[in-house]
């Protein structure tokens, strides 16, 4: 583990069996991605097919993007390949429990309350701390293997995929921990409709976002929607992804009584950071990281994000959002969490409060290294993320 994440974009860390395997030829097997080679390897292991294939436009825009674009190494490709037969076959597993059991998926989601702030202000902490409070949150396990069934193979799974990654990119993870134990996002659910922003967060695939912008986004939220009840239908959720900013609508279609909360921090610093976080993410799939293309393409993404926010938000309403400052979270996150369940009209008796000083324990910041981080790596300046972000800034000055 690093003490400090490096600047030095361009070359990650990189351990020394993973710097020979790139430098090995690919295996005969491992040749190029194609959506059909994917779909049939998927029903090769699981042993039935695909009867709703609604995802399969999003695949082979995604796969045709990562040929062309995303210059793996061989690490990356292996697990790339892996990450999306692994999808596929979650997704026919989750074909075979809705046969079984079709009421199940269909249970009600009481109320969820939405955390849709940008990336880095906060969220993760946050939700962390509502779901310490009592409310049901997604678990990192769950959100790797979403069908309903035995939780401890779950488990084993996603501790040996988090000490993996932890092993690729040290840096990664004193970024932003992927822990099996832990709370995740549910972007990850919207990902096995093949329609969410996972893979442009640790890839590089201009024209799969350009396409995932371009869709509408209801049939993603409605194949999450479905995946939640299926886990714990009746009960409350806390949700959260910076992703629901950018489709508020979206959400709201599939959750009309959602509370929405947005956390503010200056985007001078949130964008810095993120871009950071996006870096060190390429740098386990790709040897050819460009910081100055990812300080550009996210920092107009990013405005993308709040200007559909503040769109939607209008539209909406005031009273559908709670407005939670990162430097008021940090300051007193007990008292800022305790806010929040009042606000969104969920209980916060004694147990709350024990569940979320321990949530707080638990999350520590800085237990995997410190995270280094500045915009001129990025080939941004202060006066540039101010400009594309006015809107945003202007409106909630007062946050951030």
């Amino acid at each position: 583990m690093t003490a400090e994440t490096s600047l030095d974009y361009g070359h990650p860390h990189r351990p020394a069996p993973l710097r020979l395997a790139n430098r090995l030829p690919r295996l005969p097997g491992d040749g190029r991605l194609t959506t059909r080679g994917l779909i049939a390897a998927a029903e090769r292991a699981e042993r039935r097919r695909f009867t709703d294939r609604s995802f399969e436009t999003g695949l082979r825009m995604l796969v045709d993007s990562i040929e062309a674009e995303a210059a793996l190494n061989a690490t990356g490709h292996a697990i790339v390949r892996q990450r999306l037969v692994t999808l596929l076959r979650t997704r026919l597993r989750v074909e075979a429990a809705e046969a079984k059991d079709p009421a199940r998926f269909r249970r009600p989601l009481p109320r969820p309350i939405i955390i849709c702030g940008l990336q880095r202000t906060g969220t993760t902490l946050l939700q962390r701390l509502l779901a310490g409070s009592g409310l049901r949150a997604l678990q990192a396990y769950e959100a790797l293997d979403p069908v309903p069934g035995p939780e401890a193979p779950k488990r084993r799974r996603a501790r040996l995929a988090s000490r993996a990654l932890r092993y690729m990119a040290p840096d990664f993870f004193a970024v932003h921990p992927v822990e099996a134990e832990g709370v995740e996002e549910d972007v990850l659910l919207l990902d096995l409709q093949l329609h969410s922003t996972v893979p442009e967060a640790t890839l590089r695939v201009p024209s799969y976002a350009a396409w995932v912008e371009s869709q509408p986004a209801t049939p993603a939220y409605a194949y999450a929607k479905k995946l939640l009840s299926g886990l714990g239908g009746g009960e409350r959720w806390v949700l959260k992804t910076p992703h629901h900013l950018e489709f508020l609508e979206a959400a709201n279609a599939l959750f009309p009584d959602a509370v929405f909360v947005w956390t503010h921090r200056d985007p001078r610093v949130t964008v810095a950071s993120f871009a950071s976080m996006v870096a060190h993410g390429r740098g386990v799939f790709s040897d050819a990281v460009d910081p100055r293309e990812i300080g550009r393409d996210w920092l107009r993404k990013i405005a993308r994000m709040t200007d559909r926010g503040l769109r939607d938000r209008a539209v909406l309403g005031e009273t559908r959002f709670i407005d939670v400052a990162y430097a008021e979270l940090v300051a007193d996150p007990m008292a800022t969490a305790l806010r929040v369940l009042q606000e969104a009209e969920a209980p916060a008796g004694e147990g709350a409060r024990f569940g979320i000083a321990a949530a707080l324990r638990a999350n520590r910041p800085g237990r995997y290294g410190a995270h280094r981080y500045g915009l001129e790596p990025f080939g941004l300046s202060e006066a540039q993320v101010g400009d594309a972000l006015g809107p945003y800034t202007g409106r909630f000055r007062p946050f951030l």
